[in-house]
């Protein structure tokens, strides 16, 4: 298990990396500011770790010019605190004069800026809060990462395929937990399905023995389980160890929050089997995400990427093609350039839709698995090109 002085230490080196890149002096009228807000410090820090090490190694590949001018990534950390992630947001559009604010590492950081991102109309490219409204709060919003409806239908749906009809659902409660205990309550009931109990727990849970005792006490053929990613899935996987849900023949369900690439080998046995729908994983066979990984662990000292660093990755893909497509402007145009993208990620093709701005993309069944001696999620079925349920009449 990874120490919180090593993670941030991380994190750090990530920005590093970042700073490197535009460490030669230019005048400002040559430069092209990007305001990266995302939590470098507290308990969601392995965003901005994640989320730094997919922008910088795009940069490193492609370069950090532009139209002539050279891109430069302005990093701040709002420590995953919304009033943080706003006044952020303010002070690098009126005082920074960025092109485009990027980052936003959970929901409520993305809406806490989508009003400047509108007063300015500034291009606010989101590359991780997932939530299916977040899109709708801003028109100069973007997404490249996912929603959790997007990713939860398909496990639903092997569910009721493999004859798993008696299910209790347990998420965070806040805007992406309910959204996915929706979604997976919509698609298993909708084929005959029952949903035992729907718990609820803070988005910051340290014990999780209480509501794995009343997963036990429901008696459920299966449990759907959201949290967000990151060393709390770790602590969650431990105790669905050692209560015995796995023993009780209780099948353990998710989105791949629950067994985020970046923490899975330190989750040890007791993550082998279970079920996910997402859009990535490490071991996606393509060959763009075997460099992709290697990549990444070769500039981070080992580190295995997850979702979070595919999506600055692609976000940084699609602010620079935006860029390339308007000469360097900014603005509504910017926008305008961004829609409609259509590319091979480390995840497969995706799509920006040019209606919703948001992401549509490949969504994969996943079983974890041992390989040479390490945790996959391995990849087993897909449903392509998937679009957000909420956006796709």
């Amino acid at each position: 298990m990874r120490t919180k002085t090593s993670l941030v230490c991380s994190v750090l080196a990530g920005f590093t990396a970042l700073a490197a890149l535009a460490a030669t002096p230019v005048r400002a009228a040559d430069t092209i500011k990007i305001g990266l807000i995302v939590p470098v410090t507290g308990p969601f820090s392995y965003m901005g770790r994640q989320i730094t090490a997919g922008v910088s190694l795009y940069l490193a590949e492609h370069g950090a010019t532009v139209a002539g001018k050279t891109v430069e990534i302005l990093l701040k950390d709002d420590a995953g605190l919304p009033d943080n992630s706003r006044r952020l947001a303010q002070e690098l559009v009126v005082n920074d004069k960025v092109a485009v604010l990027a980052g936003f590492g959970l929901t409520p950081q993305a809406f806490s800026s989508a009003s400047i991102a509108t007063q300015s109309k500034t291009p606010m490219v989101v590359m991780q809060a997932a939530t299916s409204s977040v899109t709708e709060k801003s028109p100069f919003i973007v997404r490249t990462s996912m929603t959790l409806p997007q990713v939860t239908g398909g496990v639903a749906e092997w569910a009721y395929k493999n004859k798993i009809t008696r299910v209790v659902t347990l998420v965070s409660d806040f805007a992406p937990g309910i959204d996915a205990e929706k979604s997976f309550k919509d698609h298993l009931t909708a084929n005959g399905g029952q949903i035992l109990a729907a718990l609820r727990m803070p988005m910051i849970t340290a014990d999780f023995a209480p509501y794995l005792q009343r997963v036990m006490d429901a008696k459920p053929e299966a449990v759907f389980v959201f949290l967000p990613a990151g060393s709390s899935a770790a602590v969650f996987m431990k105790q669905f160890s050692e209560r015995g849900l796995g023993k009780a023949g209780i099948r353990l369900l998710g989105t791949g929050d629950i067994v985020d690439d970046d923490v899975l080998n330190d989750m040890g046995d007791a993550a082998l089997g279970t079920i996910t729908s997402h859009h990535y994983s490490a071991a996606h066979p393509s060959a763009m995400n075997k460099k992709f990984v290697e990549a990444i662990g070769k500039a981070q000292n080992g580190m295995r990427p997850n979702f979070m660093a595919v999506a600055g990755y692609d976000g940084m893909h699609v602010i620079m093609e935006g860029l390339k497509a308007t000469r360097g402007a900014g603005g509504e145009a910017l926008v305008n350039a961004m829609k409609g993208q259509i590319f091979e990620s480390p995840r497969g093709q995706v799509l920006i839709d040019a209606q919703t701005r948001d992401i549509v993309q490949d969504v994969y069944l996943r079983k974890v698995e041992r390989l040479n001696g390490k945790l996959y999620n391995v990849e087993f079925d897909v449903e392509k090109f998937v679009k957000d349920p909420g956006k796709s009449r």
